[in-house]
């Protein structure tokens, strides 16, 4: 039954979210995709907003006109079809993918056959195609392998992986962290533009977002081996994830100890080092060429991400100085955030996301080279918080309630107690 048609409903899940809640994410979301198709210049991008469209607003038809206890699910599940299940399996089916697609595609091919998932800095000396370069760590390769065994193929295109492992690692952290209904919420948030229209085109972030919020589930029940596994392969998989390895040690060390941040620190340091390591020793240049000199801008040629965001219009108004400018920025920033774990550790979980979410957005602002996607790491953060907390605050409200009791059962002092019968005296 939807939480409209109860009192007290809130976000323990999404059927039980009030009407005008679910119609106001549907509406947004609606609004979102119309948008996209109308604005954007990318073919792909305006194939998604139509497809869109159209579930979003037959989800949002279902929620306004339905009154049925199971309408939250009719809806939840039209957006998921429509929003991305739909878009998804044409646009793999045909081809029709961002660039980094391609990239991640391409670097399970030379993993197989060159040892590497990077091109040779040599080679790259005089490129020209800002595709030739490989700006993820090698985890991301293991998305590519299977077009690189299979060939080309809906079911060998790495976005399908994408969404299958965020699927299955989004599910787990939602159920660790202690969400009440983690299949429902999973399915929504994977058809909110946040997650359908980034897996849908392109999708590389979609995957590590998932080991985030893992890595901060297993934080949440104190966890500290799994969270640095769950880290270490996000840290291992794109350079993003790295400030999530600075503020769970923040919080770590104030709330469970300096042995907690040791056993984390060496198991999430462990997995990075078995990942990225066999890579730094046999091909330590292109490694480097590609994933740190190319995102800082400093290759011979400049990624092509770009928004009307701060950290772009600086560099691209004034290209030399300007970049300067960004770069100081940046690593002021990062400073700051430094700055902020040390004089304020975040003390919970809570607080710990909700500083890695912030320092995130800021970071986005101000790089060089950044896209709107980006952005699904702050967001999709902040959703799994939100539905953890309301899941445990349920909860805990359960336990501290007294138990409901038994309508059929009358009470203690109306109860009717048969008389008791003296033992017969021994005859004598």
């Amino acid at each position: 039954m939807m939480g409209g048609t109860r009192p007290g409903a809130g976000f323990e899940s999404p059927a039980a979210m009030r009407r005008r809640w679910l119609a106001g994410i549907f509406a947004i979301s609606l609004l979102w995709a119309v948008l996209v198709a109308v604005f954007s210049s990318d073919p792909v991008h305006q194939l998604w907003g139509e497809m869109a469209a159209v579930g979003y607003g037959l989800a949002l038809l279902c929620v306004v006109a339905l009154r049925h206890g199971r309408t939250a699910d009719l809806a939840v599940g039209l957006s998921f079809a429509g929003a991305l299940l739909a878009p998804l399996a044409w646009m793999a089916a045909k081809g029709l993918e961002q660039p980094e697609v391609a990239v991640v595609a391409n670097s399970g091919y030379t993993l197989i056959h060159q040892g590497t998932p990077y091109a040779d800095a040599a080679v790259l000396a005089g490129a020209q195609d800002p595709n030739q370069y490989n700006p993820y760590l090698p985890v991301m390769a293991l998305f590519g392998l299977p077009r690189a065994l299979l060939g080309h193929g809906m079911l060998t295109d790495p976005r399908i992986w994408f969404g299958v492992v965020f699927l299955g690692i989004f599910w787990l952290a939602l159920r660790r962290g202690g969400a009440l209904d983690p299949g429902r919420w999973t399915i929504l948030v994977a058809a909110s533009p946040v997650i359908a229209f980034e897996l849908a085109v392109g999708g590389t972030d979609v995957p590590m977002v998932a080991f985030l919020c893992l890595g901060f589930a297993y934080l949440w029940r104190r966890q500290p081996v799994l969270a640095g596994f769950a880290l270490g392969i996000g840290a291992a998989m794109k350079a993003t994830a790295w400030p999530a390895l600075l503020v769970a040690i923040a919080l770590l060390a104030v709330r469970d100890g300096k042995q907690a941040v040791g056993r984390f620190t060496l198991t999430a340091v462990g997995v990075v080092v078995a990942c990225v390591g066999p890579f730094v020793l046999g091909h330590p240049k292109a490694l480097v060429e590609n994933t740190i000199m190319f995102p800082l801008g400093l290759a011979s040629v400049t990624s092509q991400a770009s928004s009307p965001l701060p950290g772009h219009i600086i560099s691209a108004t004034w290209p030399h100085a300007g970049h300067t400018v960004v770069v100081v920025l940046l690593a002021l920033s990062g400073l700051a955030v430094a700055v902020s774990l040390v004089a304020r550790p975040p003390r919970t979980v809570s607080r710990a996301v909700a500083l890695l979410a912030g320092a995130m957005t800021l970071m986005f602002a101000l790089a060089p080279s950044t896209r709107f996607g980006y952005f699904i790491y702050p967001a999709t953060l902040a959703i799994w918080l939100l539905a953890i907390r309301a899941g445990n605050e349920v909860r805990q409200r359960q336990e501290e309630e007294p138990p409901t009791p038994d309508l059929d059962e009358p009470p203690p002092s109306s109860r009717t107690i048969p008389p008791t019968m003296p033992a017969p005296r021994p005859v004598a």
